[in-house]
């Protein structure tokens, strides 16, 4: 465990690959925790999810009958927060990673497009592909604008879709 003054006090910049790191957690994290906006007040879900090869989206479902759905239609930003503690080494602070993805929630259609990210969405999670399949489940798409990865407790390294988009 890391001793007291280990632990930095202040946040800097920091330089790791934020797509590699977010390529790693998807094929180790099967969870993260979706933030959506319940009328001014935050809610948050515990979701299965998966990337797009692009890296541009995250797929996740959920029955339309819930309250995540409910908020995602009001409010279509959304945050997810994907994390590595339970991977850390005996708890330990500093070797804990998290990747907040910031971006536009929306619901596909059947049809040609929700059959390419059903099938992405199942190649990671194939257990639930009587849930995917199911009449009353809701295939969501996020169209992500930021992802922010925070390692070693408080470096913070940010990639933004827009930059990449605009060279």
């Amino acid at each position: 465990m890391a001793k007291k003054e280990d632990i930095p006090t202040v946040t800097k910049q920091g330089t790791v690959s934020v797509l590699e790191r977010l390529k790693a957690f998807d094929r180790r994290e099967p969870f993260a925790v979706l933030a959506t906006d319940d009328n001014g007040r935050p809610y948050t879900s515990l979701i299965s999810y998966a990337v797009t090869p692009g890296l541009n989206k995250i797929i996740f479902a959920t029955p339309r009958e819930t309250q995540k759905y409910r908020n995602i239609i009001r409010a279509k930003n959304v945050a997810l927060l994907i994390d590595n503690r339970k991977r850390s080494v005996k708890a330990n602070i500093m070797e804990s990673e998290a990747i907040t993805v910031v971006g536009i929630a929306r619901s596909l259609r059947r049809g040609k497009r929700w059959d390419e990210m059903a099938a992405i969405f199942l190649k990671k999670h194939p257990g639930l592909e009587g849930f995917i399949r199911a009449e009353t489940t809701v295939l969501i798409t996020v169209e992500v604008t930021r992802y922010i990865h925070v390692g070693q407790f408080q470096t913070v390294s940010v990639w933004d879709f827009n930059v990449m988009e605009a060279e």
